[in-house]
């Protein structure tokens, strides 16, 4: 049997995988205990608050233990997985086994109801932070006896110890009486194990089978209501990308002064260029549909109108132009909206810019978009005609001065040449920051992709 020693483990800490990000959760472990790794292996999957990234092993070695299950948020620098790098074969099943000495049967968990994460490892309460739970069962003494939801006695295998009263302030106990929440199974997560708002209400979430006691009738109503309620709303963590992007837009929402303006086109002649660049032959294998020229259209007004490139510094109190575009691309996913950008789009050709398009809505539809694409962005575009809706007031991404939203191109009347001739039609918003683009330069900007979309032949003039 071999021995592991402390110089022969490395431990791999959760790297910070996007500029400044604090945190991670464990998405799926892709090794388990025992199973051999090499250098640039690929354990395990995290989400960011920014998206899902796959994290590779930077050593060989035998995996000793998985620090955290899957589900666990985990700080940053925290350890996470532990490898020999010994070269010896993998040890004996021995740590499998439990490992903590139990005085109570072995169902029973842990104080405060944690259990372990893995096999042979305990919670550090101070490095990590964990969904919120229900602890497992609890018998409760009851008198003369505990009855089951037939009115029998329930069999028990021994005893069950007095348990301490659990902390809590009295406006969370009247809390948890109204919801029918039993303080005894709920896990805390207050300073030195006081029952929060917060972990009461996770408690109602779960919708669990309710086991009848021989409480007064007057007390069981509360319990019953709990339950009604828990089976007619669902409530869902936020955590990850969606909660980053709730931040991120509360701050923009109210630290921007938006303006938005509208304008609707005949894009009927756009329409006719995507079908005759997708017969192109530098066009083979490429993605061609409308969003690839409205976003050529956005490029050209803004090198027409550079102004509009820029971003607010409230430290230095300074306007910084953007010498740059970082196109940004709103993405539904299943994880939430998220952003990622084609850097130095204003540099490509439209092979190119269709090219890149395909990558990125390729990317984020497989959950593999990387921190750094949605990293740096300037300007945004939103295509919300996708969901069949006219148009939309966007919130601007924060740091960018302005953001596009697109609408569905619907056959409407329109007047075209003196006569009403039914066109292809959609309706463009333009949200901008006021602080940086006032109503001319906002105005100029809208104008200018909608002439190019009603003329798109003036991409090649105005390019």
């Amino acid at each position: 049997m071999t021995t592991m020693t402390e110089a022969s483990v490395r431990e791999f800490k959760m790297p910070d995988v996007g500029e400044g990000l604090t945190e991670a959760e464990i998405l799926k472990w892709y090794v388990q205990v025992g199973d051999t790794v090499t250098d640039g292996q690929v354990v395990c999957e995290v989400e960011t608050a920014k998206a899902a990234v796959e994290l590779p092993i930077p050593y060989d070695g035998v995996v000793r233990e998985l620090r955290f299950a899957e589900g666990t948020t985990v700080d940053v620098g925290t350890s996470i997985i532990a490898v020999d790098v010994s070269g010896g074969a993998a040890p004996e099943p021995a740590p499998a086994a439990p490992a903590e000495p139990a005085p109570a049967p072995a169902e029973e968990a842990e104080p405060q109801g944690r259990t372990p994460v893995l096999v042979g490892y305990g919670v550090a309460a101070s490095s990590t932070k964990r969904r919120p739970r229900k602890g497992p069962e609890v018998a409760v003494v009851a008198a003369p006896a505990e009855l089951n939801g037939h009115g029998a006695a329930a069999p028990a295998p021994a005893p069950a110890p007095v348990k301490e009263r659990p902390l809590a302030k009295p406006p969370v106990r009247k809390l948890a009486k109204d919801l029918g929440v039993d303080l005894a199974r709920v896990t805390p997560s207050g300073p030195d194990g006081i029952i929060t708002r917060e972990d009461v209400h996770a408690a109602v979430a779960p919708a669990e089978p309710v086991v009848e006691a021989p409480v007064p009738a007057q007390a069981a109503a509360p319990a019953v209501a709990a339950v009604r309620d828990s089976a007619r709303e669902t409530r869902i963590p936020v955590k990850g990308v969606r909660k980053a992007t709730a931040q991120a837009m509360i701050g923009s929402a109210f630290t921007a002064p938006h303006v938005t303006e509208f304008v609707t086109v005949d894009v009927t002649r756009t329409m006719k260029l995507v079908e005759e660049l997708k017969q192109d032959e530098e066009f083979q294998g490429l993605r061609v549909n409308p969003l690839l020229l409205i976003a050529k259209a956005l490029l050209v007004a803004i090198k027409r109108n550079p102004e509009v490139n820029a971003s607010w510094d409230e430290a230095a109190q300074e306007i910084v132009l953007k010498h740059y575009v970082n196109l940004g691309i709103a993405a539904a996913t299943p994880r939430g909206l998220i952003v990622p950008n084609i850097k130095d789009a204003q540099d490509k050709t439209l092979p190119q810019l269709s090219a890149a398009l395909g990558e990125l809505v390729t990317t984020a539809r497989e959950g593999k978009t990387s921190p750094a694409a949605m990293q740096g962005g300037t300007v945004t575009i939103t295509n919300v005609g996708v969901f069949g809706v006219d148009t939309g007031t966007p919130i601007l991404n924060p740091g960018e001065s302005a953001i596009l939203a697109v609408g569905a191109i619907k056959l409407q009347p329109w007047v075209h040449k003196g006569k009403v001739k039914p066109r292809q039609v959609t309706t463009l918003a333009l949200s901008f920051d006021h602080r940086l683009v006032d109503g001319e330069l906002g105005s100029k900007v809208l104008a200018d992709i909608a002439a190019i979309l009603e003329q798109p032949k003036r991409l090649l003039s105005w390019a």
